[in-house]
């Protein structure tokens, strides 16, 4: 079994493009317009599925925007530097809502970011 991708609902498609691709560094992978059931898909990764996991991002098309609810927690990408990440993104027009820094309790590094839509996105720092 193996991974492909998560769903976030969002407001506007091509604002939540121009954040994963030019602020996090994704490549649009693929998008599928479904006309006749008013929703566009567009997926977007550091890789293509299967090899590696995509997030799907599905507008419809009367929706500006969604309830958080409670439920939902983050979705976590690795990378080397962290706090280099933060000034990126913030130079990018990205929004960090916590600084690099260890997680409490513990020594890795983390921040948060936040999509346009309000979704949390956590970087942790990794060699790997």
């Amino acid at each position: 079994m193996r991974l492909l991708h998560t769903m976030l609902r969002v407001g506007n498609l091509q604002r939540s493009i121009d954040f994963y691709t030019n602020v996090l560094g994704m490549k649009l992978q693929r998008t599928s317009d479904n006309p006749s059931q008013k929703y566009t898909l567009a997926f977007v990764g550091y890789g293509t599925n299967p090899d590696h996991a995509e997030i799907e991002l599905t507008w419809n098309y009367d929706t500006t925007s969604y309830e958080m609810g409670n439920a939902y927690g983050h979705i976590a990408i690795g990378m080397p530097d962290v706090a280099q990440a933060c000034i990126n993104i913030r130079a990018a027009g990205g929004k960090v809502v916590r600084d690099a820094g260890p997680v409490k309790g513990g020594t890795t590094i983390i921040a948060f970011v936040e999509d346009p839509d309000g979704y949390k996105i956590e970087l942790i720092q990794r060699s790997e």
